[in-house]
């Protein structure tokens, strides 16, 4: 347990650092400000590298790949917390509704628990999930696999309404949804939708490891939608400056505001079992996350109800392991002792593992 222990602190500590803005550093412990340094000398790097994707896909030299239906990307300037696996679950959805059998093509990033939850979550539709990193290429073969319907005429009423009644998982992919798809420059896409937090927009403005850019700014141009997530948790103030923030970029995007709503709640070995949230009313909740943003997570929990809301957040991605589980279970015999009332550890969809 130890080296697993030593690396979440680690991550943590990088998580830390790197939303801390340049003002507050002289408040830093000297151990954290001595970590800056070679934190910005990474990150210079990471600025000049995250930027040859851009230089290498507008040469001649390089052709971008292209798929026979429709491709949409929701992507991202920042690491984490910014809404993209809701939004991709959402677009899913909406297209398998209106008949069309969507394809998320996904990178299957740290283990894969997005991809994973998304499986789980999208079980009910004709969903199709392509892993890998090679997204264009897993494109290719699943429709090679799956077949494809002509984008024109899968939005005409007749064929909408055939392909609503054989919308199994065999139904031919009618469009791609590219996951994490923003710094992936090498797919074509129709519609690029980028995903920004409202809580923490552009953090401390430093590229990745001082900070959690991705990519600067002016990237926003390439932008055809933008979605301002937890728009619900800021102040009116913060959402009018993210807007002349993407305006002043110079993209001419549409801006849309998205919040969190759960729906309900389950069990975690009766994944199918719907609860209602009102289950939590009067008790005592342990939430346990490893999500980009746990405060929004914490919010959302609290404004549901319950007596008491404790919280232990674990780094973005993280595995859970033995370590993690007793550490868990001691907060729990504390919360129980403290308030002599029966404890419920919430976790997120995004924490499960199969």
């Amino acid at each position: 347990p130890g080296t697993p222990m030593a690396t979440e602190k680690a991550r943590q500590l990088l998580a830390r650092l790197a939303a801390t803005p340049d003002a507050a550093v002289p408040n830093l412990p000297f151990l954290h400000r001595a970590l800056l340094l070679p934190l910005l000398s990474a990150a210079s790097a990471a600025s000049a590298l995250l930027r040859l994707p851009v230089i290498l896909s507008s040469s001649p030299l390089r052709s971008r790949r292209t798929l026979p239906v429709p491709v949409i990307s929701v992507g991202n300037l920042t690491w984490g917390g910014n809404g993209k696996t809701p939004m991709v679950d959402f677009l899913a959805r909406r297209f398998h509704a209106m008949g069309v059998s969507p394809l998320i093509l996904t990178r299957g990033y740290a283990g894969g628990d997005e991809s994973k939850m998304l499986r789980r979550r999208l079980a009910d539709t004709s969903t199709k999930i392509g892993v890998g990193a090679n997204r264009a290429a897993v494109g290719s073969s699943m429709l090679q696999k799956y077949g494809h319907v002509d984008p024109c005429d899968a939005f005409c009423r007749e064929k909408l309404a055939c392909n609503r009644v054989a919308s199994g998982k065999s139904a031919k992919i009618g469009v791609a949804i590219l996951d994490d798809g923003m710094q992936h420059r090498s797919l074509l896409r129709d519609v690029e939708i980028v995903m920004v937090n409202g809580l923490t927009p552009w953090g401390n403005t430093h590229f990745i490891p001082r900070g959690p850019m991705r990519e600067p700014l002016s990237a926003l141009t390439r932008a055809d939608i933008v979605v301002i997530h937890h728009a619900d948790l800021a102040c009116e103030a913060q959402l009018e400056t993210i807007a002349r923030t993407v305006q002043d970029s110079g993209t001419t995007c549409s801006v849309f505001f998205s919040k969190l709503a759960p729906s309900h709640i389950f069990e975690v070995h009766q994944p199918l079992q719907r609860l209602s949230l009102n289950v939590l009313d009067g008790m005592i909740v342990l939430c346990v996350s490893a999500i980009g943003c746990p405060d929004a997570f914490i919010h959302t929990v609290r404004e549901i109800g319950p007596l008491n809301v404790d919280r232990l957040d674990f780094s973005d991605h993280h595995f859970f392991n033995d370590y993690d589980l007793e550490l868990i279970q001691e907060r729990v015999r504390q919360l129980v002792d403290q308030h002599n009332k029966q404890t419920v550890v919430l976790v997120t969809e995004k924490g499960l593992r199969p």
